[in-house]
C-alpha cells in the first residue's frame, strides 16, 4: 500500500523484502571503500615492486633509444613483430600493477555485499535511457547528496595533497641539478607520501560513507504496517482461506469416519454424550481398532448411522469414556482395555449368534 494512502514506512524490512531488493541489485555499498583499498594496494605495489618497475622502465627506454638506428620496418610483418615485442615489455610493466589492483577492487566490493549472481540486476532496463528520468535523478535529493559528497571529497583530498606537497616546494628548484636517479627518488618519495595520506583520508571517508549508505539502504527498504501484514498473509496464507481449508479437511475426515461406522462391529456409548465405534477382524488386526469416535452431535450421528445399518449399540459409560480419552481415531484399543472390550465383543457376537473368541 502506498504512502499516499496515509501510511508511513515505519517498519523494518522483512527478510523477503531484503532478498528481493538484493536480486534487483539494491544493496548497501560504498564506492569509497574500493577506492581507498586501491590506493593502499598501489602504495604497496610501489613499496615492494618500485625498484623492479623502475629497472624495467629504464630497460624499455634504453632499448628503444639504443635500437633507433638498427630498427628496420620494411613490411607489415616487421611492424607487427616490433609491436608484439613492445607490448610484451609493457605488459611486464603493467601486470605487477594491474593484477593487485584488480584483486583489491574485487575484494573491496565483495566484502561489502558478498558474492552472488542475479540475472535480474544484469538485465537491460530501457527506462534508464530516458533523458528526463536521468535529469530527475541528477536533481533529486539523492543526486544532490552525492554531489555534495563528491565536492567534499575533492576538497578534503585536495587539502591533504596541498599540505603534503607544500613540504616539498623548497626542493623543486634543486631538481634541475639532479640526475635521473635523484629525480626518481624525489618523485617516488613524494608520490608514496601523497598516496599514503590520501589513502588514509579516503579510508575515513569510506567508513562514513558506508555508514550513510547502510542507513539510506535501510530507510529505502522500510515498509508500512499494511505491507508487512500483506506479506505475512502471503507467506502464511490468508487466515480465512486457511480456516476454510481446515473446515473442508474436517468435513472430509468426518465423512470418511461416518463411512466406517457401518463396517464396525459395535458402538459403545456414554450413553448420549460419547460414542466410540470398534471393528475387529482377527485375520487382519492384532486387536480391535477404533473406527469412529465423537462427542455430543457427532456421537448422536454415529448412533444414528449405527442404527440405520444394524450395528449393535452397547451402553458402557466407563468404557466409552476410557476409549474416547485413551485411543485416537484409527488406533488399536489400549492393552488396559482389552478385557472390557473383549467382553463387549463377546456379548455382541452372542447376539449375532457367532461363536465367542
Amino acid at each position: 500500500m502506498a504512502e499516499a494512502a496515509g501510511q508511513e514506512r515505519t517498519e523494518r524490512a522483512t527478510g523477503k523484502r531484503r532478498q528481493e531488493a538484493r536480486k534487483r541489485g539494491q544493496v548497501a555499498i560504498s564506492r569509497e571503500i574500493p577506492s581507498a583499498l586501491l590506493l593502499f594496494t598501489l602504495l604497496g605495489v610501489f613499496a615492494f615492486a618500485g625498484p623492479y618497475l623502475l629497472d624495467q622502465l629504464i630497460r624499455l627506454v634504453a632499448g628503444i633509444f639504443g635500437r633507433l638506428n638498427s630498427i628496420r620496418v620494411h613490411t607489415l610483418g616487421d611492424a607487427g613483430a616490433l609491436m608484439v615485442e613492445l607490448m610484451q615489455t609493457i605488459l611486464l610493466l603493467l601486470v605487477p600493477i594491474c593484477l593487485p589492483l584488480m584483486v583489491a577492487g574485487f575484494i573491496g566490493n565483495v566484502a561489502q555485499v558478498g558474492l552472488e549472481f542475479h540475472g535480474q540486476s544484469l538485465s537491460p532496463k530501457f527506462s534508464k535511457l530516458n533523458p528526463l528520468a536521468g535529469v530527475k535523478r541528477i536533481f533529486s535529493l539523492r543526486g544532490l547528496v552525492e554531489l555534495a559528497k563528491s565536492l567534499m571529497k575533492i576538497a578534503f583530498v585536495g587539502a591533504i595533497v596541498w599540505s603534503v606537497m607544500s613540504g616539498y616546494l623548497l626542493e623543486f628548484p634543486s631538481l634541475v641539478r639532479r640526475d635521473l636517479g635523484g629525480i626518481w627518488d624525489f618523485t617516488y618519495s613524494a608520490a608514496c607520501r601523497i598516496i599514503f595520506y590520501v589513502s588514509v583520508a579516503l579510508l575515513v571517508l569510506a567508513v562514513l560513507d558506508y555508514l550513510y549508505q547502510r542507513w539510506q539502504h535501510e530507510d529505502s527498504l522500510k515498509m508500512t504496517k499494511q505491507e508487512v501484514k500483506d506479506e505475512r498473509k502471503q507467506a502464511e496464507g490468508d487466515p480465512q482461506v486457511k480456516a476454510r481449508i481446515r473446515s473442508l479437511q474436517r468435513q472430509a475426515a468426518y465423512q470418511r469416519m461416518m463411512a466406517e461406522v457401518p463396517k464396525s462391529d459395535v458402538v459403545i456409548t456414554n450413553p448420549t454424550h460419547l460414542a466410540v465405534a470398534l471393528r475387529f477382524e482377527p485375520a487382519e488386526m492384532l486387536a480391535p481398532r477404533v473406527t469412529a469416535k465423537g462427542a455430543d452431535y457427532i456421537a448422536e450421528r454415529i448412533r444414528d448411522v449405527a442404527r440405520e445399518n444394524g450395528v449393535p449399540i452397547v451402553e458402557n459409560k466407563a468404557l466409552a469414556q476410557a476409549l474416547y480419552r485413551m485411543a485416537d481415531l484409527g488406533d488399536y484399543v489400549p492393552v488396559d482395555l482389552y478385557r472390557a472390550v473383549a467382553e463387549v465383543l463377546a456379548y455382541v457376537y452372542r447376539l449375532r449368534g457367532k461363536q465367542a473368541l
